[in-house]
């Protein structure tokens, strides 16, 4: 049996309190972080293989159904706000499309080429990477993608929860996570989703870091879409250059970016 669909190792669910409850998902949860790190040797051989390819204009997508579908479109549409890059430089694809976002599309998840025709309008090269997303590591939208990208020399990796599933067997660079049974049996969404993200957080933030998005420890290429954003950049300037208030948002005026302002003051 998958590790993901293993019974619950607690009974009687319906009969616990609401604080038995919140404290028995919430052992269990604290037991994602140690899987996680399990696997970061395989993390960093995945990362360790898009960077360069990046740097020469590649791009970073993710695919997945369900679940694992929107973890990878939640991660790929944080990052121009984050990052500040553009919006189709890390791209992620559910199965069903987007409206599969908000509302369950049936058997999406089924269809052995759809994946390759979602991904056919983006002109996929060499320089490119997929990564599959399917906390079962079985299912046909991920893997018949997977082995389209290969055959057309794509970089491909995945993030999975069962060992030696087919997704991991259909890419190069497969990152296994093993969190064991769900406090709801066969619930991915909670543990297997919650490694997930974390991988995902892992993968974007250090590709993003080793493409020099970052500088020192802040965002500075991030996006100023309101007021909040707004603060935070004139605080990241005081924090940089030891200005006042009133300096910092000056230069922020007048050089559109935390980059700017500090690469004008230090030049």
């Amino acid at each position: 049996m998958l590790t993901t669909e293993s019974s619950s190792l607690y009974n009687d669910l319906d009969q616990m309190s609401i604080n038995e409850i919140l404290n028995s998902i919430n052992r269990e949860d604290q037991t994602v972080p140690n899987a996680v790190q399990k696997v970061i040797p395989q993390i960093e051989a995945l990362i360790e293989e898009i960077v360069p390819r990046m740097k020469k204009g590649g791009r970073l997508f993710y695919i997945g159904a369900g679940t694992s579908g929107r973890l990878g479109v939640v991660d790929a549409s944080e990052c121009p706000p984050t990052f500040g890059v553009p919006f189709d430089l890390v791209v992620g694809i559910i199965a069903g499309g987007d409206i599969a976002i908000r509302k369950a599309v049936e058997n999406a998840e089924d269809d052995w080429n759809q994946a390759w025709i979602d991904l056919a309008p983006y002109n996929l090269t060499e320089n490119d990477t997929l990564i599959g997303l399917a906390a079962s590591g079985r299912t046909p939208y991920v893997i018949g993608g997977l082995n389209e990208a290969r055959k057309a020399g794509l970089l491909t990796g995945c993030v999975v929860c069962n060992n030696g599933s087919p997704v991991a067997e259909a890419c190069q660079f497969p990152v296994e996570v093993v969190v064991g049974p769900e406090f709801l049996t066969g619930s991915t969404r909670m543990k297997s989703g919650t490694a997930q993200k974390l991988v995902l957080n892992m993968i974007s933030t250090s590709v993003m870091i080793r493409l020099g998005k970052v500088k020192g420890n802040k965002m500075v290429d991030m996006q100023m879409t309101n007021e909040k954003l707004v603060n935070r950049a004139i605080h990241m300037i005081i924090d940089e250059l030891g200005v006042s208030p009133d300096e910092a948002e000056s230069l922020l005026d007048q050089y559109g970016s935390v980059r700017g302002a500090i690469e004008a003051v230090r030049k």
